[in-house]
Protein backbone atom coordinates (compact mmCIF):
# COMPACT_ATOMS: atom_id res chain seq x y z
CA UNK A 1 0.00 0.00 0.00
CA UNK A 2 1.59 3.38 -1.26
CA UNK A 3 2.24 5.82 1.78
CA UNK A 4 0.78 8.95 1.33
CA UNK A 5 3.01 12.03 2.87
CA UNK A 6 1.17 14.39 5.61
CA UNK A 7 2.46 17.84 7.09
CA UNK A 8 2.21 17.24 10.78
CA UNK A 9 2.34 20.06 13.31
CA UNK A 10 2.81 20.02 16.95
CA UNK A 11 2.60 23.04 19.42
CA UNK A 12 3.21 22.93 22.91
CA UNK A 13 1.83 25.32 24.73
CA UNK A 14 3.93 26.25 28.61
CA UNK A 15 0.64 28.82 30.28
CA UNK A 16 1.16 31.46 32.64
CA UNK A 17 1.30 29.88 36.11
CA UNK A 18 -0.78 32.38 37.71
CA UNK A 19 -3.82 32.12 35.33
CA UNK A 20 -7.08 31.82 37.19
CA UNK A 21 -9.63 29.70 35.76
CA UNK A 22 -11.60 31.52 33.26
CA UNK A 23 -8.36 32.49 31.60
CA UNK A 24 -7.78 29.05 31.51
CA UNK A 25 -10.83 28.20 30.34
CA UNK A 26 -10.49 30.62 27.52
CA UNK A 27 -7.59 29.42 26.37
CA UNK A 28 -8.57 26.11 26.03
CA UNK A 29 -12.12 27.91 24.08
CA UNK A 30 -9.50 29.24 21.63
CA UNK A 31 -7.29 26.49 21.01
CA UNK A 32 -10.35 24.27 20.53
CA UNK A 33 -11.58 26.73 17.89
CA UNK A 34 -8.56 25.65 15.63
CA UNK A 35 -10.39 22.46 14.91
CA UNK A 36 -12.95 23.84 12.96
CA UNK A 37 -9.87 24.88 9.68
CA UNK A 38 -11.11 23.06 7.08
CA UNK A 39 -7.55 21.84 5.69
CA UNK A 40 -7.31 19.75 8.91
CA UNK A 41 -7.43 16.02 8.80
CA UNK A 42 -6.22 15.53 12.36
CA UNK A 43 -7.04 18.03 15.47
CA UNK A 44 -6.14 17.23 19.01
CA UNK A 45 -5.59 19.55 22.17
CA UNK A 46 -4.35 17.57 25.55
CA UNK A 47 -2.62 18.01 28.58
CA UNK A 48 0.18 16.04 29.73
CA UNK A 49 -0.48 12.36 30.16
CA UNK A 50 -0.32 10.29 33.50
CA UNK A 51 2.38 8.23 32.14
CA UNK A 52 5.39 8.75 34.15
CA UNK A 53 9.29 7.49 32.46
CA UNK A 54 12.14 9.44 32.11
CA UNK A 55 12.00 10.47 29.23
CA UNK A 56 8.65 12.06 28.96
CA UNK A 57 8.64 15.79 29.21
CA UNK A 58 5.54 17.02 31.20
CA UNK A 59 6.55 20.73 31.53
CA UNK A 60 3.96 21.99 29.13
CA UNK A 61 0.48 22.71 29.70
CA UNK A 62 -0.94 21.82 26.45
CA UNK A 63 -0.02 20.21 23.52
CA UNK A 64 -1.88 20.62 20.17
CA UNK A 65 -1.22 18.08 17.73
CA UNK A 66 -2.44 18.72 13.85
CA UNK A 67 -2.19 16.78 10.73
CA UNK A 68 -2.48 18.27 7.43
CA UNK A 69 -2.10 16.48 3.63
CA UNK A 70 0.54 18.76 2.52
CA UNK A 71 2.45 22.03 3.68
CA UNK A 72 0.08 24.04 1.38
CA UNK A 73 -3.13 22.74 4.00
CA UNK A 74 -0.21 24.23 6.84
CA UNK A 75 -0.12 27.35 5.03
CA UNK A 76 -3.98 27.52 5.05
CA UNK A 77 -4.30 26.63 8.38
CA UNK A 78 -1.30 29.44 9.47
CA UNK A 79 -2.93 32.25 7.37
CA UNK A 80 -6.60 31.56 8.54
CA UNK A 81 -8.67 33.89 10.00
CA UNK A 82 -9.81 31.09 12.93
CA UNK A 83 -5.83 30.83 13.88
CA UNK A 84 -5.43 35.19 13.71
CA UNK A 85 -8.30 35.36 15.99
CA UNK A 86 -7.14 32.53 18.35
CA UNK A 87 -3.28 34.31 18.97
CA UNK A 88 -4.95 37.71 19.16
CA UNK A 89 -6.76 36.42 21.57
CA UNK A 90 -5.08 34.08 23.95
CA UNK A 91 -1.34 34.65 23.19
CA UNK A 92 -1.35 36.88 26.29
CA UNK A 93 -2.13 33.33 28.41
CA UNK A 94 1.14 32.08 27.93
CA UNK A 95 4.96 32.20 28.22
CA UNK A 96 6.08 30.44 25.78
CA UNK A 97 5.31 27.86 22.35
CA UNK A 98 7.71 25.46 20.94
CA UNK A 99 6.89 24.56 17.66
CA UNK A 100 7.76 20.89 16.04
CA UNK A 101 6.94 20.50 12.64
CA UNK A 102 7.70 16.99 10.37
CA UNK A 103 7.09 15.85 7.27
CA UNK A 104 5.95 11.63 7.63
CA UNK A 105 9.12 9.80 5.74
CA UNK A 106 8.52 7.45 2.59
CA UNK A 107 9.54 3.90 3.37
Amino acid sequence: MPHTKKFVHVVNFYLKPDLSAADTRKFEEGVSSLGKIESLIVFNVGKPAATDRPVIDKSYSYCLLTVFNDIAGHDVYQDHPVHLEFIKNCEMFWDKVVVFDSETIDL
